[in-house]
């Protein structure tokens, strides 16, 4: 049996459910439009009362009422994106393990196999959260997330089962790599909710909540979020630089040699210490911190996909 064809097979599939679930949280939010917002009501009371006033004077009539069915709308979108994200983490996860028993090891020797492991702890991580905590409305960053990062593996990303290069032999392998797979997806899912968090933030202060943003928890439940994510990858972050440190001395004799991936990976370590070190003693809650978390993400996708391809070192095994 060809593992790898089928892995192949299940991540191509893959792709067009997640982009499927895309479009039914897209939905979601685009029927969220016409759905009466509690928080907000007293405000729609009050901007009725002078619309029936101007009414009268012979000016703009009063507007209309909600759709009683919209929210029956973002409920079922809703609930499809989920089912649909829910059978994508399925071809996922099979795809990887094809990949795996094509390979004979764990699925982590090349940049394809790093990106569609980590796709999977990303959606893991989303579907723990919306399943348990009532997170849904990170389905539609998450599933755009992992449409692109699985598209760009099998089309861009992609190489053929190779035996794994001489460095990567060790017990660190899988070590190293799964608690940076982990800390990755916490800080993807803290680094998106900052960005919800600013869009909410702005709504807020122009008091103009509408749509799918009055549907998700308020700015600084958001931001909560966001500090817990980031609180719980930040020390399997620092794990993961130290678990590196060790391998490389396996590797290479030395536990630090300044190499790229090495010295990105601290950068990023630093800008997320800032982060939690802001809000911890200069109290930098808020648009502060979000834009250091967002800055930290960006670091970190660069370390993990733009050293590896624009830069070479000791770690570029990237394959492509």
């Amino acid at each position: 049996m060809n593992y790898e064809y089928y892995s192949s097979v299940t991540l191509v599939t893959s792709v067009v459910v997640y982009m499927l679930a895309m479009f039914a949280h897209a939905a979601e939010w685009a029927s969220a439009r016409d759905v009466a917002v509690e928080n907000s009501a007293r405000r729609r009371e009050l901007v009725g009362v002078r619309s029936v006033d101007a009414g009268a004077a012979g000016t703009d009539p009063p507007p209309s009422a909600p759709d009683p069915a919209a929210g029956q709308r973002v409920e079922m979108f809703g609930r499809i994106g989920v089912a649909l994200t829910v059978i994508g983490f399925g071809l996922s996860v099979v795809g990887v393990v094809a990949r795996g028993v094509a390979a004979g090891r764990a699925p982590w020797g090349n940049m394809f196999e790093f990106t569609i492991s980590a796709m999977v702890f990303v959606v893991a991580t989303y579907l723990v959260l919306a399943i348990r905590s009532g997170m849904r409305w990170l389905g539609l960053p998450i599933t755009l997330l992992a449409a692109v990062g699985n598209g760009l593996a099998v089309t861009v990303f992609y190489v053929a089962v190779a035996p794994l290069v001489p460095a990567l032999h060790s017990v660190w392998f899988v070590i190293h790599i799964v608690a940076a797979a982990i800390a990755g997806a916490a800080f993807n899912v803290g680094g998106i909710a900052s960005i919800l968090y600013l869009m909410k933030k702005r709504a807020e202060d122009r008091g103009a909540v509408r749509g799918y943003l009055a549907r998700v928890p308020s700015s600084k439940r958001i931001d909560l979020i966001a500090y817990r994510c980031h609180a719980f990858a930040f020390p399997l972050w620092t794990f993961t630089v130290a678990a590196g440190a060790v391998w490389a001395e396996y590797a290479w004799g030395r536990y630090w040699g300044w190499d790229p991936k090495e010295t990105w990976a601290l950068v990023t370590w630093v800008i997320y210490a800032c982060y939690l070190h802001a809000r911890s003693t200069a109290g930098w809650k808020g648009s502060r911190a979000a834009a250091i978390a967002i800055l930290g993400l960006a670091s970190f996708w660069f370390n993990f996909v733009g050293i590896n391809l624009l830069v070479s070192g000791l770690h570029s095994y990237a394959g492509v």
